[in-house]
């Protein structure tokens, strides 16, 4: 369930907050220790006599990580390796590689936080009632299953908070400084030119980080451990079992897994090897300005040069936010138009009428639109109706929306929205590797005690 969530929230999710300078909150940060973590910790040992003596293990910037954190943070990474089928690395190992992934996540949460970022409890109500929604159960039915999954649920709203609050960071600090140039779109649209099939690829990948300004001994401290990943996959070690050992990628502890990615999701040394390799097969150790790689090719399949992608024709009635108005008011609003067309009001009229969004005088009608095109929390509810259905309301950045979707097509991408496409997919591979590389950095410009490190 916890994979099917964070692709969700990945989905749903949208852009736009105010840039302030990570520089600006690291000097901020008070960097000193004091007595405060220690005591944060001895007020969790507190309670019934027969529970368990919990213990530092790790410090950062003010923050502490206790041992039951990790812990609890081991059994969901373990239940993950396990329907997965990778078996788990030695105990230590993952002990390590959990808390430097619990350690990374403090430092991007403390970041979020300094620099104002917040999800109140209204967003983060409608994110899990939408996330309920995606696994087809009412909100009673989901939080049944998520506390059965031995989790509890003001835990695991905390949790969705997090991941909100991480993935507009990111937004924030990296996505939104990435920039693609025509120049960049024409040349990727000329390579594919006159190609009757584009090839598709599912890799697997280990990626061992390089620090900023690293000396050489740290580099070949790097080097070394990337060619101890090497050697455990000649000896024919699991590759997702390697990467959950070595990798200090993200995607670490779920094998390393990349998904099905065109060559312009891809780094170019990737592509530039893939052609000489064959699924089953494991890449050299390559190197970059962010590391040291390893990838396998899982699988290759081609699709059609020309993309089809499926188009929705949908209208809507937006009501706008506004001063004096409440978000309970402009649902009932909306709630009582949806009854109306559910009477035999005619959409369009009502659209007409109602509607405070430029499409108005077109009875709503957003005509066919493409994937990506709306935002996520329009295009997540629009994706959810059948044609003729009409949504319950729906809040995006702009207001509250009543959707309904008209028909749907297969169609091939071409023209602009054929360039459309391929920007996209240049800048998410741009933002992939800008954010590793962020990541480096904020976790390089923190004050982190690892006592698991200095245990050893």
């Amino acid at each position: 369930m916890k994979k099917c969530i964070v692709l969700f929230l990945t989905a749903c999710l949208s852009m736009g907050m105010t840039n302030t300078s990570i520089a600006q909150v690291a000097n901020k940060r008070e960097l000193k220790l004091n007595k405060a973590p220690e005591k944060a910790a001895e007020q969790k040992t507190t309670g019934k006599p027969s529970q368990q003596l919990d213990r530092i293990i790790a410090v950062v910037n003010d923050e502490i990580i206790t041992q039951n954190e990790l812990n609890e943070r081991k059994r969901l990474v373990l239940n993950r390796l396990q329907k997965q089928g990778t078996p788990q690395p030695p105990d230590d190992v993952l002990s390590g590689q959990v808390l430097e992934h619990v350690i990374s996540e403090k430092v991007q949460l403390q970041l979020a936080r300094d620099t104002g970022l917040k999800v109140d409890d209204a967003q983060l109500d409608r994110t899990i009632q939408r996330i309920a929604q995606e696994n087809k159960m009412n909100l009673s039915e989901f939080r049944a299953a998520v506390e059965k999954d031995g989790t509890g649920f003001n835990a695991f709203r905390e949790e969705i908070r997090n991941e909100i609050l991480l993935t507009r960071l990111r937004e924030r600090e990296v996505d939104n400084t990435v920039s693609v140039s025509e120049a960049e779109v024409d040349a990727e649209l000329a390579a594919e030119s006159g190609q009757q099939q584009e090839s598709e690829y599912r890799i697997q990948h280990i990626l061992v980080l390089v620090p900023d300004q690293a000396t050489s001994q740290q580099i070949e401290a790097k080097r070394a451990r990337a060619e101890l990943a090497a050697t455990a996959l000649a000896r024919g070690t699991d590759f997702g079992q390697v990467a959950a050992t070595y990798s200090e990628s993200a995607d670490a502890l779920s094998g390393g897994n990349l998904g099905w990615r065109t060559p312009s999701r891809l780094p170019s040394l990737f592509v530039e090897a893939l052609p000489k390799m064959k699924p089953g097969q494991v890449s050299t150790i390559l190197k970059s300005a962010n590391g040291f790689h390893i990838f396998k090719l899982i699988e290759q399949r081609n699709q059609a040069a020309a993309p089809v992608v499926s188009q929705t024709h949908a209208r809507h009635i937006l009501l706008r936010s506004k001063d004096g108005v409440t978000d309970a008011e402009l649902r009932q609003r909306l709630e009582a138009l949806k009854t109306r067309i559910a009477g035999g009001a005619n959409f369009a009229d009502l659209a007409r009428q109602q509607s405070e969004d430029g499409s108005a005088s077109n009875g709503g009608d957003l005509g066919w639109i493409t994937p990506g095109e709306t935002v996520p929390e329009f295009e997540q509810a629009m994706n959810e109706l059948k044609p003729g259905q009409v949504s319950n309301p729906i809040q995006s950045q702009f207001g509250w929306h009543l959707i309904q979707v008209l028909e749907r097509r297969e169609s091939e991408l071409s023209g602009e929205k054929r360039k459309v496409a391929i920007r996209q997919a240049l800048h998410a591979r741009k933002a992939d590797e800008a954010y590793q590389d962020w990541l480096r950095q904020i976790r390089d410009r923190a004050f982190v005690e690892n006592r698991l490190e200095e245990k050893k």
